[in-house]
Order: structure tokens, then C-alpha cells, then sequence
């Protein structure tokens, strides 16, 4: 709510990053994951995982705050548009409040950023081989509960997002496998 009450009609991405600070790296996270979790077609878990994909290169290299490209970071939302974002997002942050605080908070500290990463980076490059319109979900929730692990520092939800992130990995194996046993039948 905060961002509101910048001067102007509209706010900068780059105002936002910056206002987020350590916890941008959070949002991007939440925001590349959820859509993921309804049946999507396909070309849509691929460019999230890309785009998770180059987060999460950039958490594993030890950023303290995402780059975004210039014209990504020019561009602006309009405060009327943000702040029915921030209304209908408030509910379901009001109950995660409730559940999660900070708990195993070595899991969710800047220091950790970099093994998160390299556990993101795991889970977008499952997503962009995921089986079409159903096996993204269990790693959208995955990525999900990370992202929400760390904007509330709380290491349960992410062990809950690893665990989630480790089902949509077999899952997505063994539809792998199916589809090249399959194949290998067919052909030899």
C-alpha cells in the first residue's frame, strides 16, 4: 500500500522492485508460479519456466535484487489498476498470515537465496517439460509455496513446496518415459 502513495497516476515497475527490495525475488517467484497451477496449455509452462529459469539464475549467481531489462522496468501500472491488485490479493494474504510466520528461517534468509535458486531453477526446467495441461500444477504449487516461503521467511511452506516440487519431478519423469517406451515400441 505503500506504493500508492507515490506522486503520479502511474507507478514504474522499477518503482515496485525497489520498493520490494530483498522480497522482489519472492513476488517474481509467486507471480511465474501461479499460473501454473490450473491446467494451462502448453505454451504457457514453457515460457514460465524460461522466465523462472532466468530468476532463478540470477538468485543462484547471488543477486541480492532481480535485474529486469530497462524497458520492463520503465513500463508502469496505473494506481487505480494496482490497487484493486493489492484489494483482491489482500484476502488470501490475510489467511496465509494466519497460517505461515517465520519459522526454519535458515531456509528463508538472504544467505539461503542461492540454494533456493538452484531449487527454482530445478523446478522451472521441470515445468518447461512438463506434461501438457495437467503435470505443470504440482509444480506450480511447488514453486508457489517456495516464493510464499520466502516472502514470509517461513522454511515450512517451503519444505512443503520441495516436497510438492519432488511429485510434479516424478510425475513429469515418468510421462517422459511413458512417451519414449511408446516410441521405442513402435519403431524398434
Amino acid at each position: 500500500m505503500a506504493l500508492a502513495a507515490l506522486p503520479g497516476e502511474r507507478i514504474a515497475v522499477g518503482s515496485i522492485v525497489a520498493a520490494l527490495k530483498d522480497r522482489a525475488y519472492a513476488l517474481l517467484v509467486v507471480l511465474l508460479g501461479l499460473p501454473n497451477c490450473l491446467p494451462m496449455p502448453p505454451p504457457i509452462p514453457l515460457v514460465c519456466g524460461l522466465v523462472l529459469a532466468f530468476v532463478a539464475t540470477q538468485m543462484l549467481a547471488g543477486r541480492v535484487t532481480p535485474w529486469l531489462p530497462t524497458t520492463l522496468l520503465a513500463r508502469s501500472i496505473g494506481k487505480p489498476e494496482l490497487t484493486r491488485a493489492v484489494g483482491r490479493a489482500m484476502p488470501a494474504l490475510i489467511w496465509l498470515e494466519r497460517f505461515s510466520r517465520p519459522r526454519l528461517t535458515m531456509l528463508g534468509g538472504a544467505y539461503a537465496i542461492p540454494v533456493l535458486g538452484l531449487l527454482i531453477l530445478v523446478l522451472a526446467l521441470g515445468l518447461v517439460v512438463a506434461a501438457p495441461f495437467i503435470g505443470q500444477i504440482p509444480l506450480g504449487l511447488a514453486v508457489c509455496l517456495v516464493g510464499l516461503g520466502l516472502v514470509e521467511r517461513d522454511g515450512v511452506l517451503i519444505i512443503v513446496g520441495t516436497v510438492f516440487g519432488a511429485f510434479g519431478l516424478a510425475l513429469s519423469a515418468g510421462f517422459a518415459y511413458a512417451i519414449f517406451s511408446g516410441i521405442h515400441e513402435l519403431f524398434f
